[in-house]
Parts: C-alpha cells; sequence; structure tokens
C-alpha cells in the first residue's frame, strides 16, 4: 500500500484544508491571496477583465516582476484566468475563474473594512492605551 500525500487527498476532495498544519497546502494559498499584491490583484480583477499594462497602472507601486509573480500564483491556484491570443504585439488578458471571483468578494471585504478603519488604525498606532492596566507584576508591551 502506498502513502497518499494531504496534497493528494485535498484534489480528491477527501479532506477540507487545516491552516494550522504545518505541511498543509492551504498556508502557501493563503500567503497568495492574502499577499499585498494578490489582495490588490484580486479586488482589481473584480472589476473585470484587465490586461496586464492596465493591472500595472491601476495598482500603484508593484513591479512588473511582482505583478508578474502574484498572477501566476493566483492563475495556478485556480483564482485568475490567463487568455493569451496569438496576435502580434502579443495581447494577453487576465480575469477571475468562478473561484478567484468568490476569494476576492471576501479580500475585497477585509480591504473595504481596512480603508474604513483607517483613521482608528492611525490613532492607535500613536497613541499609548491608557485605559489598559496591566494586571500587578505583568509587563505588557506594544510592538511596533
Amino acid at each position: 500500500m502506498t502513502a497518499v500525500t494531504l496534497t493528494e487527498l485535498l484534489s480528491r476532495g477527501n479532506l477540507r484544508g487545516n491552516l494550522f498544519a504545518e505541511a498543509c497546502p492551504s498556508r502557501e494559498i493563503l500567503k497568495h491571496v492574502t499577499s499585498r499584491w494578490g489582495v490588490l490583484l484580486l479586488v482589481a480583477l473584480l472589476g473585470g477583465t484587465h490586461r496586464f499594462s492596465d493591472l500595472r497602472r491601476k495598482i500603484g507601486g508593484v513591479s512588473e516582476k511582482m505583478l508578474a509573480q502574484t498572477l501566476q500564483w493566483l492563475e495556478a491556484d485556480g483564482f485568475v484566468l490567463r487568455v493569451s491570443y496569438p496576435v502580434v504585439p502579443p495581447h494577453v488578458e487576465y480575469s477571475l475563474t468562478p473561484l478567484g471571483n468568490e476569494v476576492a468578494l471576501r479580500v475585497r471585504d477585509l480591504a473595504d473594512w481596512v480603508e474604513v478603519k483607517m483613521p482608528e488604525i492611525l490613532q492607535a498606532r500613536t497613541e499609548p492605551k491608557a485605559s489598559a492596566r496591566p494586571n500587578e507584576g505583568v509587563t505588557t508591551h506594544r510592538l511596533r
């Protein structure tokens, strides 16, 4: 009897992912979806089909290398559809798959929340919490 890997079981639909398991492939997928560029690409593609140059203009600050790499990751994960037309000059379009649309809606909600809560987040970064009293003998530190 041969051993079956977690990836094989997941691909058969026998298991769901377990983000807390070190070897679970869901961690890599989560990294792709929740990376800075992954979130921005997914949200940008919710607006419809885009060419590479359109995405680069829309997402300020992304390098060509990171844009291409993130698109490849999201395509490999089944979230992005890449269509290449056999014309000169090359014409490539990117759009969301049904699975990509589903995850994009979820990360869009997170991105919207961050934008709405920005004033509170910025304030929390700069103000010490006077109302929070640590327990006697316990030292607390705020990470920056």
